[in-house]
């Protein structure tokens, strides 16, 4: 099994798409699976478009979308949190609004980087903050149910799973008996289109690869957000 982060996405205020260095990257991964002889039995991704459109450009073919591999939404946390952050902490909406002016140029870093803003609000609803959606608990479950999908592969077949840092982190951390906070340090570490490869036999899985870009020779090629 391929657990395959997606390419790198489009500006914070449209993400859910590929830029175009992603669709790059998704060109460059598909050309690595051919270069390996590696040929997919199976190709499976979450519901986002830049987990779809990474699993067409790599595969050439139309992808069995499984909802439980989407990320969370963190649109949606911003809109449910930031609100009460801004009431509550001076320090916060000082940097909340100094990112969202950023965002308005294109080639502002803050596209590219996760940032205390980030950090604060997901934080807060990992912790339990109440969000209009999906709960942390909600998403961790859902992220880490998929691994019924994984343990029934047969053996010999290949399956890519298209998907994002997130779960990634999760089924690896349960894979590995850890907790959500190496959970999310393994997540932090995806590269985009990166390759996590899982072994199969009888229903046990195996790690044997993490976070592999060596589909991505030039380093200008590899990035994290």
């Amino acid at each position: 099994v391929y657990l395959i982060r997606h390419g790198q996405a489009g500006l914070r205020q449209n993400y859910d798409a590929l830029s175009d260095l992603g669709r790059v990257q998704a060109g460059a991964l598909g050309a690595w699976f051919a270069r390996e002889g590696i040929a997919l039995d199976r190709v499976v991704a979450g519901s986002l478009e830049r987990q779809r459109e990474t699993a067409r450009i790599a595969s050439a073919t139309d992808p069995h979308v499984d909802p439980r591999f989407a990320e969370f939404d963190l649109d949606q946390v911003y809109r449910s949190l930031a609100p009460r952050l801004c009431e509550s902490d001076a320090l916060f909406r000082e940097e909340y609004f100094a990112m969202r002016r950023a965002m308005e140029s294109v080639d502002a870093p803050v596209h590219r980087q996760w940032n205390r803003c980030d950090i604060t609000v997901f934080q807060a609803w990992q912790s339990g903050a109440a969000v209009d959606g999906e709960s942390w608990a909600e998403f961790k479950a859902r992220a880490t149910s998929t691994m019924d999908l994984i343990r029934g592969v047969e053996s010999g077949e290949h399956v890519a799973i298209f998907t994002s840092a997130t779960p990634i982190g999760l089924l690896l951390a349960s894979l590995l008996g850890s907790d959500d906070q190496q959970a999310m340090r393994m997540a932090g570490a995806c590269y985009n289109s990166s390759v996590t490869t899982l072994r199969v036999r009888a229903g046990d899985v195996s790690l044997i690869g993490f976070n592999s870009v060596a589909d991505l020779d030039d380093a200008a090629l590899r990035t994290f957000r």
